[in-house]
């Protein structure tokens, strides 16, 4: 009788989602300058600019990797002071979630992983271009996923009232 119960306890066990983290990377990075060293003045007042991306892409295997795309512009008083690109990747294993999960793991769980790594390579390129440290504010990759759902769900149907 115990055969059977593992049996069926295997049985559920493998019937789990499973997740892993292969590898986290940076993909591609890139910072400009273009008014130094007119930008380092003393009156720092930056206006801020994030564009923020995300991107999977199935391996095989049931891996897919995840691309985290930021872009941040910096002007000081109407001049660009900075512009940094940070493409942060990671490899993940997925097993075992549904289609509605999957899209969730993919379009915010992973993203939420690799954001920190993204920051830290943005806050360390922009003070070795002597600029004052960068901290970008956390994101809530779960209502950015959400808002995607929902603008893929009624986009169909604005094209469709305007046809």
């Amino acid at each position: 009788m115990s055969d059977t119960n593992n049996t069926a306890a295997g049985d559920t066990a493998a019937e789990q989602p499973r997740f892993a983290i292969h590898k986290i990377y940076v993909k591609d990075i890139s910072f400009e300058a273009p008014n130094s060293p007119a930008s380092f003045q003393p009156n720092w007042q930056p206006q801020h600019h994030l564009d923020l991306n995300t991107r999977a892409r199935n391996l095989g295997e049931h891996q897919f990797e995840v691309v985290l795309s930021l872009t941040v512009n910096v002007k000081n008083n109407e001049e660009s002071a900075y512009l940094i690109e940070v493409q942060q990747a990671g490899i993940f294993q997925l097993e075992g979630f549904s289609e509605t999960d999957m899209g969730a793991m993919l379009g915010s769980f992973c993203p939420n992983i690799l954001f920190p790594y993204a920051r830290e390579a943005i806050s360390d390129i922009v003070t070795r271009g002597g600029f004052p440290q960068m901290l970008l504010a956390p994101v809530n990759f779960d209502a950015l996923y959400a808002h995607h759902l929902q603008e893929q769900n009624t986009a169909p149907a604005d094209k469709n009232a305007t046809h």
